[in-house]
């Protein structure tokens, strides 16, 4: 029996109705089933457009030149361009090392920025140094600090020789730290 202060849905043949319906039990379902649907489709797209700012730019080797074009004991400077994939964007980006090939046929390829504050540095060939001329750093053939303010001798590049053609992978370092720090 009911109260008659209470509420109650009956209709006038004496069945009541549930307090839930078959048709709010299939919109709840209806509407999970959605929402684990579009999570899953949801999830992989956000994930697929915001991953390339969280990935760390890759390194290629990049082939700069031929072996047969350095002379030995002689710094070359070698200008070459690399792609760059910088999320969405990919960018041609004009680069220069410094190559020297060791009499033994080795080749050492420096980074060509001076380890004290960044600026360029150029070869003087008549003295035999590498100068920087923004604060007077000076460093040997083999790349040692000979003078001046810089923290560490020339920073060495990966490089390797396949067919006669010599290969970099470009990078850079912090500059005025006592050792190499990649960027």
């Amino acid at each position: 029996m009911t109260c008659p202060d209470q509420p109650h849905d009956q209709d006038p043949s004496g069945f009541s109705t549930p307090i839930g319906s078959r048709r709010k039990f299939f919109r709840w379902v209806t509407g999970a089933a959605a929402a684990v649907i579009g999570a899953g489709l949801a999830i992989p797209l956000i994930g697929y457009i915001l991953s390339p700012a969280f990935k760390r730019r890759e390194q290629s080797w990049v082939e700069i030149g031929a072996v047969a074009d350095l002379a030995p004991g002689q710094p070359k400077q070698l200008d070459y361009l690399q792609a760059v994939q910088d999320g969405w964007l990919t960018t041609k980006l004009h680069k220069a090392v410094w190559a020297i090939k060791q009499a033994d046929g080795q080749v050492i390829v420096f980074s060509p920025l001076c380890t004290h504050l960044g600026c360029g540095y150029s070869w003087d060939d008549p003295d035999r140094k590498f100068k920087c001329p923004c604060h007077g750093s000076v460093y040997d053939v083999t790349g040692k600090v000979i003078g001046g303010p810089a923290p560490r001798h020339l920073d060495v590049l990966p490089s390797k020789v396949e067919n006669g053609k010599l290969f970099v992978m470009y990078k850079e370092f912090k500059a005025g730290l006592p050792t190499a720090v990649e960027l």
